[in-house]
C-alpha cells in the first residue's frame, strides 16, 4: 500500500467516525426532545441535557455492539476456510486448495503457504505409499520362490542334481533378500545423515583398478574384455561409500553385457572435477526409461529385470552417494549398443 493510499484510507476513516458521531448525537438529541413533548415531561435544561448525553451513550454502545457483531462475523468468515483446511490436513486429507482471493489481502501468503504445504504433504504421502508397495513387491517375489522350491524339495523322487539346482535358487533368492535389506538400510542412513562423513583424500585410479580386479571372476566367466584407461587422480571422499558406486556400475555392466562383449573404465581430469566412466556393449536401455533409472525400485524393462534379478535400488544408492559428495551421475544408452554411466566428483573438498 502506497503512502497516498494510506493517507486516503485514514481520512476516510476519520470522516466515517465523524459522521457516525454526528448521527448518534442528533439521534439522541431529537429522540429526547420527542420523548419530552410526547410524555409532557417537565425537565430543567440541565436534566434535559443530561438525558441527551445518556441517550447518546446508549446509542453509541448499541452501535458499537452492532459493529463488533458484524466485524466478528466477517472475521469468522475470513478464518473459517483456513481453519477447515488445517483440520483437513491434520486428519490426513491433503486435497486442500484454498482460493486466494482479495478478501485475504496481506494474509494471502498464509493461504498460499497452506496450499503449498498440502501439495507437498500429498506428494510425500504418494511417495510413501509407492515405497511400501515397491518394498512389499520386492520382498514377496523371492519369498514366493523360496517357499515354492522348499516345498518341491520334499519330493522324494528328485535327483541329486535337481535338488542342488533348487537349493542354489533358494540361496540366490535369500541373498537377494539380504541385499535388499542392506541397501534399504544404507539409503535410510545416508538420507538421515545420522553419521558424519569421514572424508579423506585418496587415489581414485587405484580404487577403480582394485574394483576391476575384484570383479575379475565375473567378467572372465562371461569372456568379457575389460579395458582400463585411468589417469592418476586423488579425490576427497569416503572411500568405502564410493567403492559401492563402482561395484554397482561394474556389476551392472557385466550383468547386462553378453558373452564376448567389451567394458571400458575411464578416469580423467575435467577442469576441477574427476570424471569416471563405465561403458559397456550390453543390451542398453530404452530412451523412455533412461531418465528414471536412478529412481528407487525402477527397473528399465522386463529383460533387464529377469536377467538381473536386482531390486532396483543399486543405482538409487549410487546416486545418493555421489550427491552427498557434491558430484553428479548420468547415463547415456542405446538399446542393443550399450550403456555409459558417467560420474563427476570434485577434486577439492567443498563446504
Amino acid at each position: 500500500m502506497t503512502r497516498l493510499q494510506m493517507v486516503i484510507k485514514a481520512t476516510l476513516g476519520v470522516m466515517a467516525w465523524s459522521a457516525l458521531l454526528y448521527l448518534l448525537w442528533n439521534g439522541s438529541y431529537f429522540g429526547v426532545e420527542w420523548l419530552i413533548q410526547h410524555y409532557h415531561w417537565q425537565l430543567s435544561a440541565y436534566n434535559a441535557y443530561l438525558l441527551v448525553m445518556v441517550g447518546h451513550f446508549v446509542l453509541l454502545i448499541v452501535g458499537a455492539g452492532i459493529i463488533a457483531f458484524a466485524t466478528r462475523g466477517k472475521e469468522r468468515a475470513f478464518y473459517i476456510p483456513i481453519i477447515t483446511a488445517i483440520r483437513q490436513i491434520s486428519k490426513g486429507d491433503f486435497q486442500v486448495a484454498l482460493q486466494n482471493d482479495k478478501r485475504y489481502g496481506q494474509f494471502g501468503e498464509i493461504v498460499e503457504g497452506i496450499n503449498e504445504m498440502a501439495s507437498e504433504l500429498s506428494r510425500m504421502e504418494t511417495m510413501r505409499q509407492d515405497f511400501i508397495s515397491n518394498v512389499s513387491h520386492e520382498i514377496q517375489s523371492p519369498l514366493t520362490s523360496i517357499r515354492g522350491f522348499a516345498r518341491a524339495l520334499r519330493r522324494e523322487d528328485l535327483s541329486p542334481e535337481t535338488k542342488r539346482h533348487y537349493l542354489d535358487i533358494i540361496e540366490a533368492e535369500g541373498s537377494r533378500l539380504s541385499g535388499l535389506g542392506d541397501n534399504l538400510l544404507k539409503l535410510s542412513a545416508l538420507e538421515a545423515e545420522s553419521a558424519p562423513l569421514e572424508i579423506k583424500t585418496y587415489r581414485l585410479d587405484r580404487q577403480l583398478r582394485d574394483m576391476i580386479l575384484a570383479c575379475e571372476p565375473q567378467w572372465l566367466g562371461k569372456d568379457i574384455e575389460v579395458e582400463a584407461e585411468l589417469e592418476e587422480l586423488a579425490v576427497p571422499a569416503v572411500q568405502d561409500l564410493l567403492s559401492q558406486v563402482w561395484t554397482n556400475l561394474l556389476h551392472n555392466s557385466i550383468k547386462f553385457t553378453p558373452p564376448g562383449g567389451h567394458i571400458t573404465v575411464r578416469l580423467r581430469r575435467d577442469g576441477d572435477s574427476a570424471e569416471a566412466e563405465v561403458c559397456d556393449t550390453g543390451i542398453g536401455i530404452a530412451e523412455e526409461d533412461l531418465p528414471r533409472i536412478f529412481e528407487r525400485f525402477y527397473k528399465a524393462d522386463k529383460a533387464r529385470s529377469a536377467s538381473g534379478g536386482g531390486s532396483g535400488l543399486g543405482l538409487s544408492l549410487a546416486k545418493k552417494i555421489v550427491d552427498i559428495h557434491g558430484g553428479t551421475i548420468s547415463a547415456l544408452s542405446r538399446p542393443g549398443e550399450g550403456t555409459a554411466v558417467r560420474v563427476r566428483l570434485p577434486l577439492e573438498r567443498r563446504g
